[in-house]
């Protein structure tokens, strides 16, 4: 098994972090969440993320927006989404990020994620099976999930 490390080094004192490695969603999704829920506090983002699984608030696509419908629930942009799938396990990571700023003793009010970001990770060849007895191969992308959650100075 590998060892993995974070692409950002963090002060223990004052930082949490947690991961999830070889997750099965879309990569553009999972992207659009995070850089949504970078800067929220803990527990704005596990009732944003529920918001997002539940279809009452869309996620804003600034990047990957091509052919994306208009939301009037995104604020300051016109296109988003409902990754539900995304959501769901991000919201997996920044409940065991809670987890982990508990046992580090931080004061949750004040953790703010500073770092949430999605990773490239292995891919997994199957294959299209066609007529004639012919196929063709497809991979199968999976990514890496990393949050970081600091205490901000007051």
């Amino acid at each position: 098994m590998p060892k993995y490390k974070y692409s950002i080094q963090t002060d223990p004192d004052r930082s949490a972090k947690a991961s999830a490695r070889g997750i099965d969603v879309s990569r553009k999704a999972a992207r659009e969440v995070c850089n949504t829920i970078k800067g929220m506090t803990i527990h704005k983002t596990i009732e944003f993320l529920e918001a997002v699984i539940d279809k009452k608030l869309a996620v804003p696509y600034r990047r990957f927006k091509n052919n994306v419908g208009h939301k009037s629930s995104v604020v300051g942009w016109a296109s988003g989404r409902y990754p539900v799938k995304a959501a769901t396990e991000i919201l997996k990571v920044v409940r065991n990020l809670e987890n982990n700023a508990e046992n580090n003793q931080l004061q949750l009010d004040k953790c703010r994620i500073t770092h949430a970001v999605t990773l490239q990770g292995t891919r997994q060849q199957g294959m299209f099976y066609r007529a004639h007895g012919s196929s063709s191969p497809k991979m199968r992308q999976f990514i890496h999930i990393e949050l970081v959650a600091e205490v901000a100075e007051m």
